[in-house]
């Protein structure tokens, strides 16, 4: 039988609440991190035990992943588009009721500005890393020293060493590594467990669903056989505060209706902006361009990313949904397009076999696919109502669109960012916003009354 796991109950007006934390990172992408994370979380949780686990960074597929996998929900963690504010309060709300907190990181640990590293410095939350070992033995632990010992505001406890062909490999690299560096685990590989992939990243939990349940079980076996619950159930408490009382949300979008496209072409939503759009009294609605014919009664139009050229035909072929969306633009009510959004709100989209397809038309220009090249990274948008942080991923382009009223400021570098076109009252960028890093423009971006127009 496992030890539990302890955690403290704090009440509603304590600041600070304690519990077992562990940041799973690694030398590079690629290296199992959602496979294990989801694994663990599963294995946990059928133990009846809360995991709640974050993903670092802008991630939106990840975190469907996590969400079927914990039961529980999933918001992505960054310092810069979100804020230390924001992710310390997350922290401190999950703490509160689970049993163990899991953060997944992005990339490899110190890659990026902020990095996982610096998440998990900032917040005391110790990491282990996740590697691919296969084709390397002694040099997996060196690897893995190197990291621990990179910076000293970090704290490694331990290596996972993934795809480990024998005992003997796992005893090569264990006996290589130092004193306070354990081996945690050591897994074997398994296609059973493998999560599938497309060209964004891993393919839609929504897609998968079932598919996803066989795997998680097996890799909840998996881990549980490898010992890994010897360590995660000895992790000691952390503590995590209260953010400082921020200002209150104010009722901004009062009795606003926002019609949110959500479907397996548009499924791109971070679901801090739908708690945040209900904060401030909107109410949303949820319709499928794919399969509906109308929109719900509303007073704001939001096309989320996703992939729409995926769905390129059956969104062309539905004729209905693009006369109401034209219709819904002609009374001159906001739309907000955001990346796979704003590709249907060009007058085509071709997919990735070179087909091309009529779509809505709202804006001026064509879409298509571009292979293995795309476009991603942080970028702030300086919108007419005010700038809120964002970030791109894509691997489309676009062409012959009017002229921009902004373009995208990069986190880092001084290029011009994506561009941000606004017609009447449509607003499309390859951005994705994330709402909470300023939610007074974002009332004005959905808010009729509010709402800035700056026709080009």
């Amino acid at each position: 039988m496992s030890p539990t796991i302890k955690r403290s109950t704090p009440t509603s007006i304590e600041t600070s609440a304690c519990c077992p934390a562990l940041f799973l990172s690694a030398p590079a992408s690629g290296q199992g991190k959602t496979t294990i994370s989801a694994a663990l979380a599963r294995l946990l949780t059928r133990q009846g035990k809360v995991v709640r686990v974050f993903k670092t960074g802008p991630d939106y597929l990840d975190p469907q992943i996590l969400h079927q996998a914990s039961g529980q929900p999933v918001d992505q963690l960054d310092l810069w588009m979100a804020g230390e504010a924001y992710c310390q309060q997350k922290f401190f709300e999950a703490a509160q009721s689970a049993d163990l907190i899991l953060v997944e990181g992005a990339m490899g640990m110190f890659d990026g500005d902020p990095s996982s590293a610096d998440l998990a410095a900032r917040f005391n939350i110790p990491l282990a890393i996740v590697m691919d070992v296969k084709g390397m033995a002694q040099t997996a632990a060196a690897i893995a020293t190197g990291l621990a010992s990179y910076r000293d505001d970090i704290h490694v406890v331990g290596m996972i060493a993934n795809n480990c062909g024998t005992e003997r490999h796992r005893q090569l690299i264990e006996d290589a590594l130092t004193d306070d560096l354990v081996l945690m685990a050591n897994l074997p590989r398994s296609e059973a467990v493998a999560l599938p992939e497309r060209h964004l990243g891993l393919v839609q939990a929504s897609e998968v669903a079932d598919e996803l349940e066989r795997r998680f079980e097996a890799g909840a076996d998996w881990l549980d056989e490898s010992g890994i619950l010897e360590f995660v159930t000895r992790l000691e408490p952390v503590e995590f505060f209260s953010a400082a009382t921020p200002d209150a949300v104010q009722p901004l979008l009062e009795g606003v209706r926002i019609a949110v496209a959500r479907d397996a072409a548009f499924s791109f939503i971070y679901q801090a902006n739908e708690e945040l759009l209900q904060q401030m009294g909107a109410t949303l609605t949820y319709f499928s361009p794919l399969s509906d014919r109308d929109i719900p009664a509303a007073d704001a139009l939001w096309l989320p990313g996703g992939y729409p050229e995926l769905h390129a035909r059956a969104l062309s072929d539905n004729r209905a949904m693009i006369g109401a969306v034209r219709q819904f633009r002609d009374q001159g009510k906001p739309v907000l397009a955001e990346c796979g959004g704003f590709l249907y709100c060009l007058e085509t989209l071709t997919d990735m076999q070179g087909d091309e397809y009529p779509m809505s038309g709202l804006l001026q220009g064509h879409g298509s696919m571009r292979g293995k090249r795309g476009c991603q990274g942080m970028q702030a948008a300086p919108l007419p109502e005010g700038e809120v942080r964002a970030h791109a991923h894509h691997r489309s382009r676009s062409a012959d669109t009017p002229a921009p009223i902004a373009f995208g400021k990069r986190q880092r570098h001084p290029a011009p960012g994506e561009a941000i076109y606004r017609s009447d009252q449509v607003t499309g960028t390859y951005l994705h916003l994330f709402f909470p890093s300023n939610p007074a423009a974002v009332a004005k971006l959905f808010n009729p009354g509010e709402h800035l127009a700056a026709t080009h």
